[in-house]
């Protein structure tokens, strides 16, 4: 093997570790983005696009329901009876979609 090809080589594995370490660095300050405290205002659920439930762990303080809506995040009390009607909107929605979508396919 010449010089070039190992210095080539070098700078490959260098570069591959790189990113590996990277990407684990990303995903670790991802999942340490945790609900601090709820909201105070009702979500309609016509803007709701999905939810991720958070629960307590050793980088987050409060359990909580994170609501998606385009462009934000909304963090919600899971205890409260309209945060679950909203969760029960959007598996709602979700179901309806995934049929709409199965009976396309099946046409």
């Amino acid at each position: 093997m010449t010089s070039s090809s190992s210095n080539s080589n070098m700078r490959v594995m260098a570069a591959l570790c790189t990113i590996v370490i990277l990407s684990t660095f990303i995903r670790s300050t991802q999942s340490t983005a945790c609900c601090l405290m709820y909201t105070k205002r009702h979500l309609s659920c016509r803007r709701l696009l999905d939810y991720t439930v958070q629960t307590i762990n050793t980088s987050c303080d409060i359990n909580a329901i994170i609501f998606h809506r385009p462009g934000r995040f909304v963090c919600a009390d899971p205890s409260k009876s309209w945060t679950q009607r909203a969760m029960k909107c959007v598996d709602d929605m979700k179901r309806r979609i995934a049929q709409i979508t199965k009976e396309k396919i099946l046409q």
